[in-house]
């Protein structure tokens, strides 16, 4: 096991920065989450982590030890990819043994590694078959395998469940975060898939331009947002904003108006959370508006409201009796309202 350690790292392409100035400490045995849109430059850190990528400037440290000089078979951490990487011709046993045999490790020896290997992975019945025999569950798990059978000290791990269905992705998340704590190694997770983050991560470390948004455990990250783009990202569905002018003490918008808390007047963005606001009766909200769309989701109805050209989305009991047309009434909870500058999107 082994921390990581990024200072001031950053990553150009002529003018343009994939990574900018990016600090951030790993704890050693953490489950460490890069989240954030496509473009982000999560992957391209993952990458200069592995030595894949070498930053612009800037030092990565695994351990104790400036890595940057080093190839990244000098780095000992296993990487799992997207795309599974399997070798058709051969057996699952042989797919995981693989960099064990490129280290030459006696075959006896290589053979009960892979056999621990499988049975941590749920594969001990499948070590004859061959890749185009699994199901895409089976597959990622054989990826697992073949990373954890050298016992690195680091796991790289970039989108490793996006081409699965919705089902085995909930399933292959339990079996990676159980994993993950049962072997205590430190993990770097890539996805854009807020769901993952908040189920899998210790703490989540928020992306956007290539900058550190926030980093922090998922809940404090979902509870505390340090600003417009971090409210608007994870969730989902996401964190309603919406533009007011602070002004005499008030909130105003051109369709409803709210006591404001002590802050300078001039344009302030507002959230909340859809499952913190309320679909109530006409005339006895905040403010009425027409529903654009009504969802069942099985526990809950998403009930989407039209607020001028705004779209405003409120979860409602699953029996919510609203249909599209409808006017309905939308009460926003005053303590669980957050507030973002406009101009800058910070927290205040």
């Amino acid at each position: 096991m082994a921390s990581v350690t990024l200072r001031s790292v950053s990553k150009h392409w002529g003018a343009f920065a994939g990574v900018d100035d990016v600090s951030l400490d790993i704890g050693d045995g953490e489950f460490l989450v890069l989240l954030g849109p496509s473009g982000c430059g999560k992957s391209t850190t993952m990458r200069i982590v592995a030595g894949l990528d070498d930053p612009t400037q800037g030092e990565v440290l695994i351990g104790d030890k400036v890595v940057n000089d080093l190839a990244p078979g000098e780095r000992d951490l296993a990487m799992v990819f997207q795309n599974y990487g399997l070798y058709p011709h051969m057996t699952v046993a042989q797919n995981i043994g693989y960099p064990l045999k490129v280290a030459r490790v006696p075959r006896e020896e290589r053979m009960r590694r892979v056999r621990a290997a499988a049975e941590r992975v749920e594969l001990a019945e499948l070590l004859d078959r061959r890749p185009a025999q699994l199901s895409g569950g089976q597959r990622q798990r054989v990826a697992l395998g073949r990373a954890i059978v050298r016992t690195p000290r680091l796991f790289l791990m970039d989108e490793p469940l996006s081409n699965l269905d919705a089902k085995l992705r909930v399933s292959m998340r339990a079996q990676l975060k159980r994993l993950q704590r049962d072997l205590n190694t430190t993990t770097i997770y890539v996805t854009h898939d807020q769901v993952e983050a908040m189920t899998l991560a210790d703490r989540v470390a928020v992306m956007s331009a290539g900058r550190l948004q926030q980093v922090g455990p998922p809940l404090e990250i979902y509870n505390r947002p340090a600003n417009a783009f971090v409210a608007g990202f994870l969730g989902n569905p996401s964190m309603n904003l919406i533009e007011v002018i602070a002004e005499d003490g008030r909130l105003n918008h051109p369709l409803f108006s709210l006591a404001a808390p002590a802050m300078a007047p001039g344009r302030v963005t507002i959230g909340e959370r859809p499952e913190d606001m309320a679909i109530v009766a006409p005339g006895s909200g905040d403010f009425d508006a027409e529903v654009y769309t009504a969802e069942l989701l099985g526990d809950s109805a998403l009930v989407t409201v039209s607020l001028g050209s705004k779209l405003v989305a409120v979860k409602a009991e699953k029996d919510a009796a609203v249909r599209m047309g409808d006017t309905v009434g939308v009460r926003f909870n005053r303590a669980a309202l957050h507030f973002f500058d406009a101009a800058t999107g910070r927290r205040v």
